[in-house]
């Protein structure tokens, strides 16, 4: 995604992350399996942010799967590195949610990826996006 295509700041959230030693590897270059850990947080904050904590549908018996993850690493980060993960819903349907993402090391967009996360209860059944929920990416 360039920056010409990202989306106004009304429908976007951001996070600040700042690596951790422990997410890195012996050259201090953040691993590759660290970044989706980066992007569920932005994404589950941006939740709360709308009015509704994961935990809170947890307990009402409603669950987001990935059910597909798209990383492109562009530029490495590194130990000790402040970063903004910036996440946005780009579609919703009936029982998934597809979201965009950019990291970046100040203006330096490092890595874009994608998620598509599906409703599912405490079984793994595909269910429908409750209505609370589906508002917000409407």
């Amino acid at each position: 995604m360039t920056d010409s295509t990202a989306p106004s700041p009304v429908d976007y959230f951001e996070a600040a992350v700042r690596v951790r030693y422990c997410e890195c590897d012996p050259m201090n270059v953040v691993h590759h399996s660290v970044y989706p850990i980066w992007m569920e947080i932005a994404r589950t904050d941006m939740l709360a942010r709308d009015g509704e904590a994961y935990a809170d549908l947890e307990k009402q018996g409603v669950y987001f799967v990935v059910a597909r993850l798209n990383l492109r690493y562009r530029k490495p980060a590194h130990y000790d590195d402040n970063l903004t993960v910036r996440t946005w819903i780009t579609a919703c349907s009936r029982a998934k949610m597809d979201h965009a993402y950019e990291i970046r090391r100040g203006d330096e967009l490092i890595v874009t990826a994608q998620t598509t996360m599906v409703c599912v209860d405490k079984q793994g059944n595909v269910q429908v996006i409750p209505d609370n929920v589906g508002k917000l990416a409407r």
